[in-house]
C-alpha cells in the first residue's frame, strides 16, 4: 500500500493509541549462536552466574517499576529463577557435560511450548515472558552479544523484530515517540505496558518489517495501525495538523482539571481517580479530583514476601493523607484471573477468571485477608476511608467480611490500638450480583465495567479473536448498569463506575443517561472526562 506519491504504507495492529512523526531507529539485534564451552564445573559456574545476574537485573527493574502490570511480569520471571523444579535439572544436565547455553535453552523452550499450547489466553501470553527470561540469561552468559541500540536519534520511532516486557522497561522512552514491532500482540504484556505509559505502539508488521530502513522518516499512526515510510509533504502536513489539533484539545481540556465536573444543565458529577501505585500520586494534584474511587492493592503483593500489616498500613496512610479529606476507596486484594501472585493464587486452574479469585480467594486465605483488614481498620481513623470487595457473587460473602471486619476492629481496640470500622462496599462485576443488587446490604456499590462486560458478553478483554464481542456499549451491559443505579437510588446509597468504560468519553453520554453521577477514571483522563461531562446533554 502507498500514499498519494508512492510512499510505503505498512499495515500492523494498533496496540497502544497515538500519533507521531520521526526517523526509524532500527534495532540490530544479535542472536547468541556459539560461545566457548568449558569444563562441566566451569559451565555450571557460567550458568549460575548468568542466573544471578539476570535476577539482579530483574530486581532492579522491579524496584524502578511504577505499576502493577510491570511488577507482576517481573515477579513471574524472578519466581522462575527461584524454582528448584526448573533450575535443578538444568544444573544437573550441565554438571553431566551439556553446555550451559544448550541446557538452558532446551529446558526453557520446552516450558515455552507448554505455555503456548495452553487454551487460556493468559497462559499463552506467558510464553513471551519466558522467552524474555531465556534471552536475558543467554545475554548474561555472553554480554558482548547484547542487542545494540541506535544512538543519537532523539524523538525517533523504535523499531525491532520483537520487544520483550523487561526490554520495554529498560528503554528510555523519552528518546522515542513510539514503537513499531514485527511481531507481538495487542493483548500481550508489552502492549499493556505501552498503554499504561501512553507510548504509541504498532505490532504485527510481520513481513512488511523488512521494508524498514534505519533513519528513514516515518509517520507512526497507532490509531489506524499504519506506519507510513518516507511520507509525502501532503501526508506530513496532514499529520502535523492532526498533532496540532490534539495539542489544542489537550490544552482546552486542561482548564477543566481544577474545576468541579458539572453537566451542561448544571448537574454535579463526582469524578474520582484510579490508583494502581501510590507513586502516581506524586504528580497529581488532589484538588483535580473528588477523591480516589479505586485503589488497587495488588501492587503491594508483588514482592518475594507477602506484605505485613505495618507495610500495608503505612501505604494506606500515605494515600489517605494525599487525598486531604476526600474519600478514598481501597479495594481489597483482587488476585487471580490474569493477576497471579506467587505463593497465594492457585496454579493451573482450568479457567482462572471463573476460579478462586478476588474475594473468593481472600475468604479462602483468612490468614492473609485478616492482615489486610487490620491495616485498613487502623488506617480508617486517619480520613474518609472506604473498603471495597472485589468479585462479590452472593450476599453471604459480604456478610462474612462484615463479621470478620467487626472481629478485627474489636481485637485491635481490645489491644488498645486505634481502629474503626470503615464503610464496606462491593464491586458489581458478576452478572448475578448486578441482577440481585438489592439483596446485598452494601454501604455502597462500585460497578467494575471491565469484568462486568467480560462476563456479560462471555468474551475475554485480552483475546483479540473475540474482541468484537467485548462491547461495553451492548444493551445488555447498559441494562445491568441501569439496574444497579436504580437499586442504589432506592436504598439511598452511593453508586459509582470504574474501569475502562469510565475513562472512555464515548461511553459517558450513555452512563450519564443511566443516572450515574460518580465515576472513577485514570489520572490522564481527568481533563477529557470533565470536558465531556460539561458538554452533556448536547443541545439540538
Amino acid at each position: 500500500m502507498a500514499d498519494a506519491v508512492g510512499a510505503a504504507v505498512l499495515s500492523g495492529v494498533a496496540a497502544s493509541p497515538g500519533l507521531a512523526v520521526g526517523p526509524i531507529a532500527l534495532q540490530q539485534g544479535q542472536r547468541i549462536e556459539r560461545r566457548k564451552v568449558g569444563r562441566p564445573d566451569e559451565e555450571r559456574n557460567v550458568l549460575s552466574a548468568a542466573l544471578a545476574a539476570a535476577a539482579a537485573q530483574l530486581t532492579a527493574l522491579g524496584e524502578a517499576a511504577h505499576d502493577d502490570v510491570a511488577a507482576e511480569i517481573l515477579e513471574f520471571q524472578l519466581a522462575l529463577l527461584d524454582d528448584e523444579d526448573l533450575i535443578g535439572p538444568i544444573l544437573a544436565a550441565v554438571s553431566a557435560g551439556q553446555p550451559a547455553h544448550q541446557a538452558w535453552v532446551t529446558a526453557i523452550d520446552r516450558e515455552i511450548a507448554e505455555y503456548e499450547a495452553a487454551d487460556d489466553e493468559v497462559f499463552r501470553a506467558r510464553g513471551t515472558d519466558l522467552a524474555d527470561l531465556r534471552d536475558r540469561v543467554l545475554r548474561s552468559m555472553a554480554p558482548g552479544l547484547a542487542p545494540s541500540v541506535s544512538v543519537g536519534q532523539e524523538c525517533a520511532i523504535y523499531a525491532d523484530e520483537e520487544l520483550t516486557p523487561s526490554r520495554f522497561l529498560e528503554i528510555d522512552w523519552s528518546r522515542y515517540v513510539g514503537a513499531a514491532i514485527k511481531g507481538g500482540s495487542a493483548a500481550g504484556h508489552v502492549a499493556l505496558l505501552a498503554r499504561a505509559r501512553g507510548t504509541p505502539l504498532i505490532v504485527g508488521l510481520d513481513g512488511a518489517f523488512a521494508a524498514l530502513r534505519d533513519g528513514a522518516l516515518a509517520v507512526l499512526d497507532a490509531e489506524q495501525g499504519r506506519l507510513i515510510l518516507e511520507p509525502s509533504p501532503d501526508t506530513l502536513a496532514q499529520t502535523r495538523r492532526r498533532l496540532s489539533i490534539r495539542a489544542a484539545q489537550a490544552e482546552a481540556t486542561a482548564w477543566f482539571l481544577a474545576e468541579p465536573a458539572v453537566t451542561g444543565d448544571g448537574q454535579r458529577v463526582h469524578v474520582y481517580v484510579n490508583v494502581d501505585d501510590p507513586a502516581l500520586l506524586d504528580n497529581l494534584d488532589p484538588a483535580h479530583c473528588d477523591g480516589i474511587g479505586l485503589t488497587r492493592t495488588e501492587f503491594l503483593f508483588h514482592g518475594r514476601q507477602l506484605p505485613d500489616e505495618e507495610q500495608q498500613y503505612q501505604v494506606y496512610c500515605r494515600i489517605i493523607d494525599w487525598a486531604a479529606g476526600r474519600p478514598v476507596i481501597v479495594r481489597t486484594l483482587d488476585a487471580g484471573g490474569d493477576k497471579p501472585i506467587a505463593g497465594l493464587t492457585v496454579d493451573g486452574e482450568t479457567n482462572p477468571f471463573l476460579g478462586l479469585r478476588g474475594l473468593r480467594l481472600s475468604l479462602a486465605r483468612p490468614d492473609v485477608f485478616r492482615i489486610q483488614l487490620c491495616a485498613l481498620a487502623r488506617a480508617a481513623p486517619r480520613g474518609r476511608l472506604k473498603i471495597m470487595l472485589p468479585m462479590v457473587t452472593e450476599p453471604r460473602e459480604l456478610e462474612a467480611v462484615r463479621s470478620l471486619l467487626a472481629e478485627v476492629v474489636h481485637d485491635l481496640q481490645t489491644a488498645e490500638v486505634e481502629a474503626t470500622t470503615a464503610p464496606l462496599g462491593m464491586m458489581v462485576e458478576v452478572p448475578a450480583a448486578a441482577l440481585t443488587a438489592a439483596a446485598f446490604a452494601a454501604d455502597f456499590y462500585s460497578i467494575g465495567s471491565n469484568d462486568l462486560v467480560q462476563y456479560v458478553m462471555a468474551a475475554s478483554r485480552d483475546n483479540p479473536d473475540v474482541a468484537p464481542l467485548y462491547d461495553a456499549g451492548n444493551p445488555a451491559v447498559h441494562e445491568l448498569i441501569g439496574r444497579v443505579v436504580e437499586v442504589a437510588r432506592a436504598r439511598g446509597v452511593e453508586v459509582s463506575l470504574c474501569g475502562d468504560m469510565a475513562s472512555d468519553t464515548a461511553h459517558l453520554p450513555a452512563l450519564l443517561s443511566l443516572g450515574l453521577r460518580r465515576i472513577s477514571v485514570t489520572p490522564a483522563q481527568l481533563g477529557p472526562v470533565k470536558a465531556a461531562i460539561a458538554r452533556w446533554p448536547q443541545k439540538h
